[in-house]
């Protein structure tokens, strides 16, 4: 989610000029979020770099498995609503065939945005021919869940765990909405509609987890399922990974995200009406607070 800004005023300060870290080892590219300072919430500086490094991951041959971590104490706390960072209002170099959302008025801004860097990056990632794994510590919140979610498979520390509260600012989950399909339907709502918490031991009932290992273990498993996966051969990877998407559409996967979409852009253009925040009046402070509260943190 994103709030409206005056262009005249925008002030952004990066804290790094290295959003994700690169690295290819043995066959296997890992790519690190690298804003731990911020839980590795994703603004589009970071967004368009995964971009650039997961087609580095593609276009070398010599890569046969991408790994996508956070760098820190947190996978990724979601998207950037809050930190000097957040560059809402700043125009990048478009990887689709969409215009620039800068000048756009009213609630068509964000649209224009939201279809560009969170649903149209994430069912491109989702759609790489060589196989994905999501190495989740700590908190997966809201847009962390659709960078977890958009990989094959997903292996968690036991401290980790998964959460979309955005029903705090009126809207009905993340733009890339795999909920009902990560989750069994009454699981979803709950999921949902409480913005709870879920521990990963309970999403690896759900299957929304392949592993869950203790937190000094976890890279080794990543690792180890790696080095697995490497020995196989390229197009037989690519063909698996498309059969199983391809299951997934059929069961309407594209359509029913299409459609909570523009929903999602129908609470944040209410919400702005209403209210005259697209975010329901809610920043990266008050839902940070909430969520401690309910979680019983101090």
């Amino acid at each position: 989610m994103t709030d409206l800004v005056d262009p005249q005023r925008v002030d952004i300060t990066y804290e790094t000029d290295e959003p994700v870290l690169y690295r290819v080892d043995d066959g296997v590219a890992w790519l690190t979020m690298n804003r731990p300072q911020f839980h590795n919430v994703q603004n589009s500086q970071m967004t368009y770099a995964l971009d650039a490094a997961f087609q580095r991951a593609v276009s070398d041959d010599s890569v046969k498995v991408i790994v996508l971590a956070g760098s820190g104490k947190h996978f990724s706390a979601g998207h950037d609503i809050g930190t000097p960072g957040r560059d809402v209002h700043k125009t990048f170099d478009r990887t689709h065939l969409l215009p620039d959302h800068t000048n756009k008025p009213g609630a068509e801004l964000l649209y224009t945005r939201e279809h560009e860097v969170y649903l149209g990056m994430c069912r491109r990632w989702r759609d790489i021919t060589k196989p994905t794994i999501a190495m989740v510590q700590g908190a997966c919140i809201a847009g962390g869940l659709m960078l977890a979610w958009v990989c094959d498979l997903i292996v968690a520390s036991d401290d980790a765990f998964f959460q979309d509260p955005v029903q705090r600012m009126g809207i009905p989950g993340v733009e890339y909405f795999a909920h009902a399909f990560e989750l069994p339907p009454r699981v979803a709502k709950e999921f949902l509609l409480l913005g709870e918490r879920m521990p990963a031991q309970r999403a690896y009932g759900f299957g929304m987890v392949n592993r869950v290992v203790p937190r000094d273990q976890l890279q080794a498993e990543v690792q180890a399922m790696a080095d697995n996966l490497k020995q196989k051969g390229r197009l037989g990877l690519w063909l698996t990974k498309q059969a199983i998407n391809h299951v997934e559409e059929l069961r309407g996967k594209r359509t029913a995200m299409d459609a909570v979409f523009h929903m999602h852009h129908f609470a944040h253009a209410q919400s702005d009406l209403t209210q005259g925040n697209p975010l329901g009046g809610q920043d990266a402070k008050s839902m940070a607070a909430a969520n401690k509260q309910s979680a019983g943190d101090s």
